[in-house]
């Protein structure tokens, strides 16, 4: 089932050269795909604060620093096939519909940083109490371990949107697959509601909210994709009824 933070099975593990290289690659891909987010947060942080003394922006960009550095060690050591499946996004098998909506997600998803940095490290327009920005921390938290659940059963959570046929890719309906469909998805929720309120912004939810409604589509546009396209997912669907939110949809 393909499946969105931010990264060996049978085929990568003894003396397969052609495996190791890929895990090299994987991990170098790796390496400068976080080095250079983490560089794009602190422009969309610090230069629309005004300030490189904005300590908020500090405390969020090493937590989420680390909480991403533990994500990917956890699963580098429980599925390291889905570090590198997530290590290169393929277009191949992507319609065009799915292609727009990611872009949207990506620029709703950094869109919220400079509104946040302007909101609360310029114009403070919004107040956020203490006991809310740390609520924004739970929910921050609690997404992250989410999806490394999600990703840590899944090994085929690459960033597209297709059918892996190239990697033989079967149904996966187990941990949290067995409450929700797409689970990596539900995650996104947490990460859109924590992050505002982590950097102590309301109006940051602006673009949170176009995220949100961006996962949604793509969620729809997913699920018929896989009913018409992946063995047993109808079966699946039928046991596990709700897409997202248990009870809702």
């Amino acid at each position: 089932m393909s499946e969105m933070t931010n990264p060996i099975s049978e085929g990568h593990h003894g003396g397969d050269d052609r495996g190791q290289q890929d895990v090299k690659r994987a991990l170098r891909r790796g390496a400068l795909s976080l080095g250079g987010f983490i560089l794009l947060l602190a422009i969309c942080l610090f230069l629309p604060a005004g300030s490189l003394a904005w300590l908020p922006g500090w405390v969020f960009l090493a937590t989420y620093l680390v909480l991403t550095i533990t994500a990917i060690w956890y699963l580098w050591r429980t599925n390291p096939d889905v570090v590198v499946a997530r290590s290169t996004y393929r277009r191949r098998g992507q319609t065009a519909a799915q292609s727009v909506i990611l872009v949207v997600l990506l620029v709703s998803f950094v869109g919220m940083f400079p509104v946040a940095a302007l909101d609360a490290g310029r114009f403070h327009w919004s107040g956020v109490p203490l006991w809310l920005t740390l609520v924004g921390y739970l929910l921050l938290l609690f997404g992250m371990a989410g999806n490394v659940w999600v990703l840590s059963v899944n090994k085929f959570a690459e960033p597209s949107v297709r059918i892996q046929t190239e990697r033989s890719q079967k149904l996966v309906d187990t941990g949290p697959y067995a409450i929700v469909r797409h689970p990596l998805y539900t995650t996104a929720f947490f990460l859109v509601g924590g992050i505002p309120l982590a950097l102590g912004s309301y109006w940051a939810f602006v673009p949170a909210a176009l995220g949100a409604a961006a996962v949604v589509v793509r969620t729809a546009l997913e699920d018929h994709m896989l009913q018409n396209e992946l063995a047993g997912y109808k079966e699946y669907a039928g046991r596990v009824r709700y897409r997202l939110i248990p009870g809702i949809w």
